[in-house]
């Protein structure tokens, strides 16, 4: 089977989910980056162009193309052109395929027969049938074990068939297969009952299903019988055995899928091998996972964690008494530190691994998290497979082992069942002697020198510290240990996220004031706590992940604070006068310039359109309790007093008061003329009044005064300014 393909190959193929001419094939290839892949690559020879590997096609497309071309038999013969096209699974059964098979092998050799006879073809063919028959001819074994003699009738309609592109192979047995009884009762019913029985029960004899038939269809069954309807009684016991055992042999994947998951994953489900083969380099995949260690420790199971290189199939583990995330991180961090930093980590959608500490972690590092899905551990089972070498190559020599299933420990239950009829427990019983911390030397001391130096099958016999050291792949390091130790350090509380107040961090009772005094009251921080110092913190900026800071509790560090506080006070002091300053100093700018109320309403002048509005026509509105209301007002007004004449000398200086009023009083038109009320009335006749006063004009006295009291408004400062800074282009 040929596993590099051109463009042109791939849509002669004309496979599902794929274009079947060349151009789009191309087209199709650049769009989902095939090109790049490293499954594709340049082809060699005249034309050049691009091949890629059977892997880089769909699901479907691959599966249709290995069924055209895999082929698994005896035939020692370049497929015939009419089976290319037949897929293999209508190849019904092992006779059909080996009547097809000697028959192609047959039209072979009268093939070559011809081409050396130099008569007509019929005389060629009598020839060859007799020559065949006779063993005059160089036959294979099998094919005169499976086609002992021929005829020239059978020679032309094979012959005949092959050219029209018909089957050459036939198995009555298989023709007849599905019209029996059972298959065919009351349009397929009864079939898909027994199919259901036999899923929700497997343990019934065929006893027990006709019974369960007879109570779901009755005693009598509508069936088929050479081609027309027909009602029989149910068939006998024996039948429904040979129909039972053609069932389950028929739909054995089906079944153990719906009886047996995991069995159909370990053993029908469809291999992943060869799927994460495009990883070629060291660290550009890790796969993690963990699982109970079948050995009990003195103080307790433990669980180990495991993770594996993908590309040289180094492992690493970690022991630990419980599943956490803490238990990820470190060893995360032990393999950070042996391997370098990896690109992507593949792993379950368990609590620890998902955990938000993990993905803190790994965020911080800049590694892609990859979960697998649900149910699905073939797709990690690189450290399935790890794990499960360790389990049965160390773990099964240790004390204290308990088997890998119940059925194991059952077994040494048994053979030690002396010493529990004595009441011993079961670390008595297993001989536990390790504990958990000896467990994990021994783990290192296992991985370095006995497994990373044994071959590997899937590394092509090489081990895999042979594959790592002869690697150039650039190994990234974390310069100093410490880094990730700070990145493992728990954070507070669930988020680690505090805000400062005035008498510093607050983590559970305690307080942490920082030692700069630059964080002030207010602000946000993202807090990690010193795994070796329970009275210091690590403090940092939530948004850009920036350190800014460490705080100190003086009660849990043993520390007098009264000194430290008033050093503190006096830095902070600085520090907050070192940043109001330019403030305070932009305040006073402020605060001796025009009034906010004032900018505030020039911004809004500026806003305001450039409309008069023209006066809308008004009426006097009047209820009876207005008219009521007014009558009152009107009635109870005073009337004035009648002033009293004045005598002498004060009725002398009044007069001349009037004389001189009535001197000084210009004569004055009465006009109709309303004046509207509005900004720019009283803005034109503001400039209107200073005009006459520039021209040295007489004022009358009432436009002096009002011109005096809009000058004190705040509206008259704001259209001077207006005016000033537009000019000739301010205008209403």
């Amino acid at each position: 089977m040929k596993e590099w393909l051109t463009a042109r190959e791939i849509a002669e193929e004309k496979l599902p989910e794929l274009p079947s001419n060349r151009t789009a094939m191309i087209a199709f290839a650049e769009r989902e980056g095939w090109n790049d892949h490293p499954l594709a690559r340049k082809r060699a020879g005249r034309g050049g162009g691009m091949e890629y590997h059977i892997r880089l096609l769909p699901l479907m497309a691959q599966i249709y193309y290995k069924r055209r071309w895999l082929r698994l038999g005896a035939v020692d013969m370049p497929p015939a052109a009419n089976d290319e096209a037949r897929p293999v699974e209508n190849a019904a059964s092992r006779r059909e395929a080996l009547n097809r098979d000697s028959r192609l092998a047959v039209l072979k050799l009268y093939d070559g027969f011809r081409q050396g006879f130099t008569g007509m073809e019929k005389y060629a063919l009598q020839t060859f049938v007799l020559s065949y028959n006779s063993r005059k001819l160089h036959i294979p074994e099998w094919l005169a074990e499976a086609m002992p003699e021929i005829t020239r009738d059978q020679v032309r309609r094979w012959s005949g068939k092959k050219k029209k592109g018909q089957a050459l192979g036939f198995d009555r047995g298989a023709a007849r297969k599905g019209t029996g009884v059972l298959d065919t009762a009351n349009e397929g019913a009864v079939r898909i009952f027994i199919l259901g029985l036999i899923a929700h029960a497997p343990h019934l004899s065929a006893g027990e299903i006709r019974r369960q038939v007879r109570g779901e269809f009755g005693d009598t069954l509508e069936a088929i019988s050479k081609g027309a309807p027909k009602t029989i009684p149910v068939p006998p016991i024996r039948t429904f055995q040979h129909f039972l055992k053609a069932q389950k042999q028929e739909h054995r994947a089906e079944l153990l899928m719906i009886t047996n998951p995991d069995g159909f994953r370990s053993t029908m489900a469809m291999s992943g091998t060869g799927s994460l083969s495009y990883i070629t380099e060291p660290n550009q995949m890790w796969q993690i996972d963990a699982s109970p260690v079948d050995a009990i420790c003195t103080d307790g199971r433990q669980t180990v964690y495991a993770c594996i290189d993908i590309a040289t199939r180094r492992a690493i583990f970690y022991i630990s008494p419980t599943p956490t995330a803490e238990a990820v991180g470190l060893l995360i961090r032990r393999a950070i530190l042996a391997w370098g930093v990896p690109e992507e980590i593949k792993c379950d959608n368990g609590s620890d691994f998902m955990a938000v500490a993990t993905q803190r972690l790994l965020a911080a590092l800049n590694i892609t998290l990859t979960p697998s899905d649900p149910y699905a551990p073939q797709q990690k089972g690189f450290v399935e497979r790890v794990i499960r070498t360790f389990q049965h190559r160390l773990v099964a020599t240790l004390p204290g082992y308990v088997g890998h299933s119940v059925a194991d420990r059952k077994v040494i239950e048994n053979r030690k069942s002396f010493d529990k009829r004595l009441g011993r427990d079961d670390a008595t019983i297993f001989g536990v002697t390790l504990s958990g911390a000896e467990l994990q030397t021994i783990c290192d001391r296992w991985a370095e020198t006995d497994y990373q130096h044994s071959p590997h099958s899937g590394l092509g016999g090489k081990t895999p510290f042979q594959v790592a050291a002869s690697s150039h792949h650039t190994v990234r390091r974390i310069e100093d240990p410490r880094i990730l130790d700070i990145l493992l350090s728990p954070v507070a509380g669930k988020d680690g996220l505090r805000t400062v107040t005035k008498f510093g961090v607050r983590i559970e009772d305690n307080f942490y004031k920082d030692e700069s005094g630059t964080i002030l009251p207010g602000r946000q921080v993202f807090v990690r706590r010193d795994p070796n110092d329970v009275g210091r913190i690590l403090l940092f900026d939530p948004a850009d992940g920036r350190f800014l800071d460490e705080a100190i509790c003086g009660e849990i560090a043993g520390i007098d604070m009264k000194t430290r506080t008033k050093a503190k006070k006096e830095l902070r002091a600085e520090y907050l006068r070192e940043k109001t300053a330019p403030i305070i100093k932009a305040a006073r700018d402020i605060a001796k310039g025009p009034a906010l109320h004032e900018r505030s309403q020039q911004v809004a002048m500026r806003d305001m359109p450039n409309v008069t509005p023209l006066p809308k026509p008004e009426v006097t509105h009047t209820t009876p309790e207005i008219a009521a209301a007014l009558a009152a007002a009107e009635h109870g007004k005073r009337k004035p007093k009648a002033a009293k004449p004045l005598e002498g000398r004060a009725a002398e200086i009044h007069d001349q008061i009037q004389r001189d009023l009535s001197a000084d009083a210009a004569p004055r038109k009465a006009t109709n003329v309303v004046q509207l009320d509005t900004r720019e009335t009283r803005w034109r006749r503001a400039l209107a009044i200073e005009a006459s006063m520039e021209a040295g004009a007489d004022i009358p006295a009432d436009d002096a005064r009002w011109l005096m009291g809009y000058r004190d408004d705040p509206e008259y400062r704001v259209m001077k300014r207006m005016s000033a800074e537009h000019g000739s282009a301010l205008s209403f």
